[in-house]
């Protein structure tokens, strides 16, 4: 039988939530683009994820929602027309948008799933967890409403703004606000939580022991391997921008090597 693009989409959706297996992590090495994303898959991962950073950078902008929306949405829209997978969107902080607005922005593009963070950009801070949550909450309600099986994951940016701020010091007094914020947008509804620029071991086991849900960690380069995060019942795993920004590198080399 084939497939109408809304029955395809809903698919495409529920094989995603159910790749968010704990201690058996989901590995997104993420995309920026239509040629980068057919490299994923025909390396033989199931998912394409995209990353904001380096969507932007190809488009020509900063991230943290410096880029235009539309143009944002335009590129996931082109991945998600050109593989067979389904495409995690990295939609940042919702770019403004009502949730109903965003859902549907998401469907349109052909998103099975996004990323949603808790940074109020303008004023580079965090947001209220509450107000986060209830927002989450309705994005979750509006999917709902169009029957389209979203599969939310909610950044908490706790550990991400000091590493902003170039600020040191031990992540494990930043986890019981992280975990705070981690259940409240599970609670609103959303199928996993990302917190972002956590690595710490000891930071690690506390959160993921105080969070009994499906948690996305960033493999950054001090992060444990993918061994010990599978030990430690994380359910995906992501490279974010660092791949792009290694590709980057090494054309620069490439470059300065020519004649």
């Amino acid at each position: 039988m084939t497939l109408t693009p809304t029955t395809d989409l809903r698919a495409r959706c529920e094989l995603l939530r159910s790749l968010h297996r704990r201690g058996d992590p989901l590995v997104l090495p993420n995309a920026w683009d239509v040629a980068t994303a057919k490299a994923v898959v025909e390396t033989g991962f199931e998912v394409v994820a995209t990353t904001s950073w380096a969507v932007a950078a190809a488009l020509g902008y900063d991230d943290e929602e410096r880029a235009p929306a539309d143009e944002m949405l335009a590129a996931a829209a082109r991945i998600a027309r050109n593989v067979e997978v389904p495409v995690t969107v990295d939609a940042e902080a919702g770019y403004g948008m009502q949730p109903a607005e965003l859902v549907a922005a998401l469907r349109e593009a052909g998103a099975a799933g996004c990323n949603l963070e808790d940074t109020e950009w303008p004023a580079r801070s965090l947001r209220d967890p509450d107000r986060q949550a209830e927002w989450l909450a309705a994005v979750r309600e509006a999917a709902l409403a169009e029957g389209y099986p979203l599969v939310i994951n909610a950044r908490v940016d706790v550990f991400f703004h000091p590493f902003l701020a170039d600020e040191s010091g031990p992540q494990e007094g930043f986890v019981a606000e992280a975990v705070r914020r981690a259940n409240a947008y599970l609670e609103a509804g959303v199928d996993c939580v990302y917190p972002i620029c956590l690595w710490e071991m000891n930071a690690l086991r506390q959160f993921m022991s105080e969070v009994s849900a499906p948690v996305n960690i960033a493999r950054e380069p001090q992060a444990p391997s993918i061994a010990e995060l599978s030990a430690l019942n994380v359910a995906r795993v992501s490279w974010g921008p660092l791949l792009q920004w290694d590709a980057m590198a090494r054309f620069k080399e490439q470059l300065a090597s020519l004649d």
